[in-house]
């Protein structure tokens, strides 16, 4: 299946390309003029007009009227047109598969979750994707309605190579390890592919966003409580991997040895216990488990700030908050430090539109950015 595209991709992500429609994306619908594109980049207003002649010829900028100028004629300020070109995210959960059309403003515009099974093999989770894409894309419609797609973001359960695009043993799911899905996916959707674990994608979405929680882009930990229990990382502003991507193992850290066995095979994880003390109906201890866990990254890290997120936080959002939170104020009476604020990555109190109605849309989000933050030099 392959959805077309109305730009090219290589091209889009070169550098200087990308800072222009990062700069494009940022200006809105006010516009940006050349002059200031040339200011804000470095580049020289030659290079600058050679950019934006092929945006426009491609169909992703158009004239946005004209500015008053401080001297001489008035300048022409040109535009961003969103729906030029989409992403598609697709969050591939151990139960449900999540995917969202996100356009060039970052704005979601579909969504659409089913009932997945991880267990039943890649042959069958790529079909589901691949009728979900086309869905989403209207592959397979008359060619107006085709949505032109630069690229598939996938977000699943870790651990996975991310350079390489290859799952590894997930947790419960020793099926996947070293399975080529990046590659393989790419062959069925005719199009580029990148592969993130679904935490990072999550953490990725957040960063991004302009209604993100305050200090979301300095250095955060978002903590998925759902099927599974994982960290996204982001340091400095930017998705933190580790060297082989492996980074962010959060629910795997031993926090009673000995304790009970866990899906990886090993004993007393904060996964398993937290997880056990959600099965029990019991959301306290559940709460101060997963603050403890959050207090070690904290320790590690020295994070600004702690966004928890995931189905069963959703449940009891409140709950977790309020437990996680007294758990680091107890450490940051213990240490002298400043406690380190937590919230909620999705505000249950917020609106919900197509895209952002739970942590799986949030991923599914997230993993769209994958391809669309390189495009806008993010």
């Amino acid at each position: 299946m392959n959805t077309g595209t109305g730009a090219n991709l290589p091209a889009l992500r070169s550098h200087n390309t990308a800072l222009v429609l990062g700069l494009l994306r940022a200006a809105g619908t006010e516009g940006v003029s050349r002059l200031e594109l040339a200011g804000q980049t470095g580049l020289t207003p030659q290079a600058v007009s050679k950019i934006t002649a092929r945006l426009r010829g491609d169909g992703l900028a158009v004239d946005a009227g004209r500015r008053a100028s401080t001297g001489g004629k008035p300048r022409t300020v040109l535009k961003l047109v969103p729906g030029a070109a989409h992403a598609v995210g697709l969050h591939l959960d151990r139960d449900e598969l999540t995917a969202v059309l996100v356009d060039l403003a970052g704005a979601v515009v579909g969504a659409h979750t089913v009932p997945l099974d991880l267990g039943a093999g890649a042959e069958v989770v790529m079909e589901t994707a691949q009728g979900e894409v086309a869905a989403l894309t209207g592959a397979g419609a008359r060619e107006g309605r085709r949505r032109p797609v630069l690229g598939a973001g996938v977000a699943m359960p870790g651990p996975l190579d991310h350079l390489a695009g290859v799952p590894h043993r997930v947790t419960g799911f020793p099926q996947w390890d070293g399975f080529p899905l990046r590659d393989a996916l790419a062959t069925r959707l005719g199009l580029p592919v990148v592969l993130d674990k679904d935490t990072n994608a999550a953490a990725l979405a957040l960063a991004l966003r302009r209604d993100a929680p305050e200090d979301a882009a300095g250095s955060f930990a978002y903590l998925h409580v759902g099927t599974g229990l994982g960290a996204g990382l982001v340091l400095d502003g930017a998705v933190y991997r580790g060297g082989r991507t492996a980074a962010g193992e959060f629910g795997h850290q031993t926090l009673q040895l000995d304790g009970p066995p866990c899906g990886c095979g090993g004993r007393g994880c904060l996964e398993a216990l937290c997880l056990a003390a959600v099965a029990r109906g019991d959301t306290a201890e559940a709460a101060r488990v997963l603050g403890a866990g959050a207090a070690n990254l904290v320790g590690l890290l020295d994070i600004d700030r702690v966004l928890l997120g995931g189905r069963v936080v959703a449940a009891a959002p409140g709950r977790f908050a309020e437990g996680v939170a007294a758990v680091l104020a107890d450490r940051a009476r213990r240490s002298g430090e400043p406690p380190v604020p937590v919230a909620l990555a999705e505000d249950p109190a917020r609106p919900a539109h197509p895209g952002r109605a739970d942590s799986g849309h949030l991923i599914a989000e997230g993993a769209a950015q994958l391809v669309l933050a390189p495009v806008l030099g993010r």
